[in-house]
C-alpha cells in the first residue's frame, strides 16, 4: 500500500507523526513524502521531514493521499496553486483521499471535497463550506472513500481508524495496544463545548491570528472542482 504524505514548510508536525505511527505497522506499506523538491521539510517544532520525491517523480496512482494541517502556514499553502494542484493530481486517482486538522481545507481548495463530509480543526471547520464540503464535528469523519480526523491529537484516532479501515479491526485493536492509547486528558478542555468562557477567549485570541478566514477566502475564490 502507497501512501502518498504531503510536505509543506513549518506544517504541524504531530499531523503527520500520528498517523504514520500507526500505519507503519501496516504490511507492505510504502510512504511517499512528497514536496515541492526532494530534503528537509522543516515543522512547526523545528523537527524535520525529508522529502523523498517531489511533484513530479511522486507516484501517479497512489493507494492513499495525506495532508497534514497546521496554523498560519497551511493557510498560506492555500495560495501555494503548484501544490493545490500535486494534490489535486493525486487525490484524483488515489483510493483513499485523507487529512488531520486544518489539511482538509488544502484538500477542499485542490478541489476534492466537493459534497463530502470532512472534519477540520474546532475553530476553522465552519470555513470548509467555502469548498463545497460539509463540516463536521466528529473526531474522525469517513464519507466514502473521504477520511479525515479533527484538530491535532486527532491523528492518532483517525491513524488507527483507518488502520482499521485497511486490515480490520482485529488490526486496529492490535496497534492500539502496541501504542499504548489510552488517553486520560488532565484537563478535559479539549473541545470548545468541554471548555470554561475564559479558556475558549484566550484560545480563540491565540487562533484568530494564525487561522485567517481572509486567506480561506481568497483560496476559496479559485476553487477548483
Amino acid at each position: 500500500m502507497k501512501i502518498a504524505c504531503f510536505l509543506y514548510p513549518q506544517f504541524t508536525s504531530i499531523d503527520m507523526i500520528g498517523p504514520i505511527t500507526a500505519w507503519h505497522f501496516a504490511p507492505g506499506v510504502e510512504f511517499e513524502f512528497i514536496a515541492a523538491q526532494t530534503g528537509p521539510i522543516v515543522t512547526d517544532t523545528g523537527l524535520a521531514f525529508v522529502a523523498t520525491h517531489d511533484y513530479q517523480s511522486a507516484s501517479a496512482n497512489p493507494d492513499v493521499v495525506f495532508v497534514p494541517g497546521g496554523g498560519l502556514p497551511t493557510f498560506e499553502a492555500l495560495q501555494d496553486d503548484t501544490l493545490l494542484d500535486a494534490i489535486a493530481r493525486a487525490g484524483a486517482h488515489a483510493q483513499w483521499v485523507t487529512s488531520v486538522c486544518t489539511g482538509s481545507l488544502l484538500l477542499g481548495a485542490a478541489g476534492l471535497l466537493n459534497g463530502y463530509r470532512s472534519a477540520c480543526h474546532w475553530y476553522a471547520r465552519p470555513w470548509l463550506e467555502q469548498f463545497g464540503a460539509i463540516p463536521d464535528p466528529a473526531r474522525v469523519v469517513i464519507d466514502r472513500n473521504r477520511a479525515s480526523g479533527g484538530g491535532v491529537t486527532a491523528g492518532l484516532d483517525f491513524g488507527l481508524r483507518m488502520a482499521a479501515e485497511w486490515g480490520g479491526e482485529p488490526a486496529g485493536r492490535l496497534v492500539e495496544l502496541v501504542m499504548e492509547y489510552a488517553p486520560e486528558p488532565p484537563f478535559q478542555t479539549g473541545r470548545p463545548e468541554l471548555a470554561d468562557e475564559m479558556t475558549l477567549a484566550t484560545a480563540r485570541g491565540m487562533l484568530a491570528p494564525l487561522m485567517p478566514e481572509a486567506l480561506v477566502v481568497k483560496a476559496a475564490q479559485r476553487r477548483r472542482g
